[in-house]
């Protein structure tokens, strides 16, 4: 158990500690671009760019490394 040797007082202020720094709008944040970019690095898709648009309701996209622009 952790603090345990450090007694009950030492335990309950690294609890609360570690409780503030999880439910941190900043370390919220820095999950969620953590996990933004592990997502694209994992996705197989490949990212599309709109190309210009056949007409009002047709619109073309190719993958953005195949792009001549």
């Amino acid at each position: 158990m952790l603090g345990a040797k450090a007694g009950r007082g030492r335990y309950e202020q690294i609890r609360k500690t570690a409780s503030a720094v999880a439910s941190s709008p900043a370390t919220k944040k820095a999950i969620d671009v953590g996990r933004q970019k592990l997502s694209d690095s994992l996705n197989t898709q490949p990212r599309l760019e709109p190309m210009q648009p056949i007409d009002d309701e047709t619109q073309v996209y190719v993958p953005r490394d195949q792009l001549r622009r």
